[in-house]
């Protein structure tokens, strides 16, 4: 064991091809795997991998995603596992659109923890209660792209893996005594294969921010042109959108674009550069012809006949009741949207439940 300044311990840090190809062995041989990781989202545009942190029964280990590592051989040797994790779906999320990694099956135990009818289930809550640990969660807002690492953000970093393997180890026992350890696994793949799916993106949508509803059809020509030179601007200067400029401020200028002069509207932490780029930019928007001005999305509502309400009712009352009896949130069971559809069409959309979901369902 290492320590670095105070009492943090500091765990070792995998940067480069020959310590991560004297750490696959370890890896292929664990027993088990638990695993998470950090991103640069508060900082950086589009963000990235910083950190993954792997535990196993030989002790915790930080791999280093922004040294000139070759990680597929280390990928392909966490595939074998059953990785535990918590609060999986981010992870999932950054390490299939960066890496194309995409787990055979994961432990997720702030999935198990609600459905042990833990009402806080953050990492941190649980390990004081069940381990008795109170781990420091200082560093959650950091620059994980920072290097060198200061000794706090890596002992945060490693208290992230470090205790979840006694952790998915008492969740695993509660779920089988409570006959819920099935629902768990189930749970899993759902997230797995929710997460790793392409996502569409909506190009219409994309750029209709908070507030953009109350725009005329020549102000919204002049926000998507703004939206874009935005995302350009956050891409090249490698931040978050909102360092560019608040989605609100966006909604303001397009908004007197089409009635006024809006430099005097410009913040003053624009520089030249960016404020005339930033003009050019409404300036396109204002010079597209009518018929190429965006139109606000139609809004349909559906009023549910009598029926319909009768059966809603009826299956949110069994949702609750069994939720209640089983002591877990019942938003596990069914959400609202979903009763409304089940109301509407049960024979339609109750594949879209998972088995457990439907036995509980179930008249």
């Amino acid at each position: 064991m290492s320590v670095g300044a105070g009492l943090f311990y500091i765990p070792p840090v995998i940067d480069t091809d020959e310590k991560l190809a004297a750490f696959l062995p370890v890896v292929r041989a664990a027993d088990w795997v638990a695993l998470d990781t950090e991103a640069d989202s508060l900082h950086a545009y589009p963000e990235k991998v910083c950190l993954i942190q792997i535990s196993t029964i030989a002790g915790d280990r930080l791999v280093d995603p922004l040294a000139d590592i070759d990680l597929h051989p280390f990928l392909d040797a966490l595939g074998s596992h059953a990785l535990i994790m918590h609060g999986a779906d981010y992870d999932l999320r950054l390490l299939e659109k960066h890496h194309k990694f995409i787990p055979g099956a994961i432990f997720d135990t702030m999935l198990a923890a609600r459905l042990l009818g833990e009402r806080q289930f953050g990492l941190q809550s649980l390990v004081e209660k069940f381990l008795g640990v109170k781990l420091e969660k200082g560093s959650q807002k950091a620059n994980w792209a920072r290097r060198p690492l200061t000794p706090r953000m890596l002992e945060y970093a490693r208290n992230d893996t470090h205790h979840l393997k006694p952790l998915a180890d008492r969740l695993k026992s509660e779920l089988q005594e409570k006959h819920r350890l099935a629902w768990h696994e189930e749970m899993c793949a759902r997230l797995i294969a929710d997460c790793t799916q392409p996502r569409p993106v909506d190009t219409d949508g994309i750029w209709r921010v908070k507030g953009s509803h109350v725009l005329s059809r020549p102000a919204l020509a002049v926000l998507r042109e703004l939206w874009h030179w935005r995302e350009a601007e956050a891409v090249a200067a490698n931040r978050p959108p909102f360092f560019i400029l608040q989605h609100e401020k966006l909604v303001e200028l397009a908004a007197a674009a089409t009635a006024q002069n809006i430099e005097p509207l410009l913040p003053n932490h624009l520089s030249d550069r960016r404020r005339a780029a930033l003009l050019r930019a409404v300036k396109a928007g204002l010079e597209l012809p009518a018929n190429e001005h965006p139109h606000h999305p139609k809004r349909t509502s559906y009023r549910p006949s009598e029926a319909e309400r009768r059966r809603y009712a009826e299956i949110e009352k069994r949702r609750d009741g069994r939720a209640t009896k089983l002591g877990i949130d019942p938003t596990l069971i069914a959400s609202r949207p979903m009763i409304s559809e089940l109301a509407r069409d049960w024979n339609k959309h109750e594949p879209e439940l998972m088995h457990w979901q439907r036995e509980l369902l179930k008249p």
